[in-house]
């Protein structure tokens, strides 16, 4: 799946499949942050670490996104929102892929 294909899903019903990283990605792009924190909390991996990191950016809470990006062992982004979205989905989708 592209980058293109994941945009054109954020008008199904539901996330695609391809795991709680991306499905948190796709809900909080759909207006639902409190879904997306939920699914991210509940996943201890790395993927979800990043997009937890994103989530508190979108919040504003800078702080708690330092610590998430750390636990994510990513660099703290500071391009604009939608363009580290873009980043992160073709980077989720990319690996997914191989």
């Amino acid at each position: 799946m592209t980058l293109a294909e994941f945009r054109a899903t954020l008008e199904d019903r539901g996330p695609p499949k391809g795991g709680a990283a991306l499905s948190a990605l796709w809900w909080v792009r759909n207006g639902h942050w409190d879904r997306a924190h939920e699914i991210v909390q509940e996943d201890a991996g790395r993927d979800a670490a990043w997009v937890h990191a994103y989530l508190h950016r979108v919040e504003g809470d800078l702080d708690n996104a330092r610590y998430w990006y750390r636990q994510a062992r990513r660099p703290a982004a500071s391009q604009a929102l939608d363009a580290e979205w873009d980043v992160i989905v073709t980077t989720l989708l990319e690996a997914s892929a191989d």
